[in-house]
Order: C-alpha cells, then structure tokens, then sequence
C-alpha cells in the first residue's frame, strides 16, 4: 500500500485524437450509407486538406479506398470493404455498425481509426485523450459542462434555472456540478491549502 509502483499507472499508448476518425453514425446523419453511393472525404486542420479517403457504399458493406505511406517508404494504394451490421432501435429504426475489418478482431464499432489499415481503437492499442486527464481535470470538465448546458459561462459561475427547466433537474445538475467542482481541485494545491 503506497510502495514503490503502486499508484496511476500512464499508458504509453498513443490517443485517438492522433488518428483520422471514420464515424458510422456520421455517415448515416449525411446520407452517406445510402447504396451506391461514392463519397470523397476529407480532414482538414486549420483549413487545410491533411487526409482524404474514397467511400463506396454498397448494400451490406462500405469500400474504403485510399494512399498511405509510412516516413520516407514510397505511397501505397489501399482498397477494401468494411462490413455494415445493422441493429434494431427500441423505438423504431436501425442503427449502423462497423465490423473491424483488421485480420482476427471483427469488433462492432461506431468508430474506425485510421492508419495503415482502418480498424477499431483496440487494434490500434489506442487511448481517448480523457483516459490521459489527471482525475481534477476531469472533473472541472465535468463541472463546466453542466454550466454550458445550463447556458453559462465559467466566469458567471452556476446560473439561474433555465425557463422550462424541471426544478428536480436542476437541483439534480446543481449537485453534480457542486460534486465536480469539489474533486477538481489539484492534489498540491489542496496539499497546500491544507498546511495553512
């Protein structure tokens, strides 16, 4: 208890935000899953085009076809499908999945990461940028979340209930925010506080 090791273990795992981000609900919201369908996409960083892929939709499946390189090695031409499952929602509709295309996984996931192959975040050996957060970042995040959605600001502190708003949900959001915004204070800074 408290020996040499023991404590936050840091990953030396690199994060998603490292990655081109494939979404299938994405596609689903921009129409781009309808059969037949062939989309250009691409990322962009401060306004300039940093990636692009070909996206070929077919019934059960999406064809992903793209240029990769790695350093200095010469561009390569990928092209392959990504398999489609669809799930029944409770109150009607589907949602769409991926199934990883990496060899021996086959995961069902929103999300595909981009690199030499795209493939889910457990392929990758990839971490969410939050995972990184010490735990009072996380909660101040938390903390400032809920005053956004109150419409607030952090410099005004928590603000009035909402017009609309139920006085249980409010009171609900209040001890949540009051809750984070106790647990995001730094450890040194408590330490130091509580020395005086």
């Amino acid at each position: 208890m408290g020996g040499y090791g023991s404590g936050r273990r840091w990953s030396c795992k690199a994060t998603t935000s490292g990655y081109y981000r494939l979404d299938v609900r994405w596609l689903q919201r921009k129409g781009l899953l309808l059969p037949g369908r062939y989309s250009p996409l691409t990322w962009s960083r401060d306004g300039q085009p940093i990636g692009r892929i070909n996206l070929r939709s077919e019934i059960d499946r999406v064809i992903l076809s793209y240029r990769h390189r790695r350093l200095d090695e010469s561009w390569q031409e990928r092209e392959y499908s990504v398999t489609l499952e669809w799930t029944r929602c409770y109150y009607g509709g589907s949602r769409p999945w991926f199934r990883c295309p990496a060899s021996g996984c086959g995961h069902r996931v929103a999300v595909l990461y981009g690199s030499v192959i795209y493939a889910c975040r457990q392929c990758h050996q990839l971490a969410y940028e939050s995972q990184r957060e010490p735990a009072y970042r996380r909660a101040l995040g938390r903390a400032q979340a809920i005053i956004e959605r109150l419409g607030g600001t952090w410099a005004d502190g928590f603000p009035d209930r909402p017009k609309g708003m139920h006085y249980r949900t409010y009171r609900h959001l209040l001890q949540r925010y009051e809750y984070a915004e106790a647990c995001s204070w730094p450890p040194s800074l408590l330490k130091a506080l509580h020395r005086r």
